[in-house]
């Protein structure tokens, strides 16, 4: 019998479950109500309210813009929405580094004001204390390894990350400090599948990768990516799923030329 298709609500308790059974945990970006309905009933286990937002539904360039209250009002969107899946979101960029007192209130508010299940901080060791601090409060924590795009400056780059020795040993001991002091589960981004895999084994709490191969616990991609709603990012991890972009397009250039020509509203589509 497997625990997630039973479970009213999945919880941390469930996906660290899963894990152990064996079974693969599906995430997906959400970011309103709308959208947060449809993933969660097609029976996702657990939906991200990713910063991602900043650059699907904002337009910025990357994910640093994106403020605290921002973040809110999409979790509280997908919050109303999600029956049954685990609901995680980002603390943006700027609100818990380099200050774990910050970053505690920060993880409160999301948690007071969106009723989120868990929070997702980017990084290892260097933000070690603002996420033991979150948890001292009993707030769930998803950590985030690999490309961490909130560090793209420093970096300078989207590129693979770990493919060096030195980076690889630093990403194992920062994925065995963040599952010893409690984490609930670990994203990997964009590191060899050789390397999550090693890593992934080695760890008590789950991993959920994302261009980190087959053999991480589970997997996440951005909605509007695998459904084809968005065509300008094309790396080589992302499957698209369905062409809605194309779709959504064919329909609104109908609905135009429909206005324009008379041909709607029609004697029956009105009163």
């Amino acid at each position: 019998m497997s625990v997630h298709k039973d479970a009213k609500r999945i919880t941390t308790q469930v996906v660290y479950e899963m894990k152990q059974n064996g079974e693969k945990i599906s995430m997906l970006t959400a970011y309103d109500y709308t959208m947060a309905k449809i993933v969660d009933q097609a029976g996702i286990d657990i939906i991200l309210v990713g910063d991602s937002a900043s650059n699907v539904m904002a337009g910025h360039e990357t994910t640093l813009p994106i403020t605290l209250n921002q973040m809110i009002y999409h979790a509280q969107a997908v919050v109303r929405a999600a029956k049954r899946a685990l609901v995680v979101v980002d603390l943006p960029f700027g609100t818990y580094q380099g200050n774990s007192k910050e970053a505690l209130n920060s993880a409160i508010r999301i948690m007071k004001e969106s009723g989120a299940h868990a929070v997702k901080l980017e990084g290892g060791r260097e933000i070690r204390e603002s996420i033991e601090r979150i948890l001292s409060a009993g707030i769930p924590v998803m950590g985030h390894l690999g490309l961490t795009p909130q560090s793209i400056y420093k970096f300078g780059t989207y590129t693979v990350r770990a493919k060096e020795e030195v980076e690889a040993q630093v990403l194992r001991e920062d994925a065995k400090m963040l599952s010893d002091i409690g984490c609930f589960s670990v994203v990997f981004e964009k590191i060899p599948a050789q390397l999550a895999a090693e890593v992934t084994s080695s760890m008590d709490c789950p991993t959920i990768g994302i261009g980190a191969g087959a053999d991480c616990n589970g997997q996440v991609l951005v909605l509007h990516d695998m459904l084809g709603i968005t065509q300008e990012f094309s790396p080589r991890f992302l499957r698209r799923y369905s062409n809605l972009g194309e779709q959504m397009l064919g329909a609104i250039k109908n609905y135009v030329q429909d206005v324009r020509a008379s041909d709607f509203p029609s004697k029956d589509e009105q009163y």
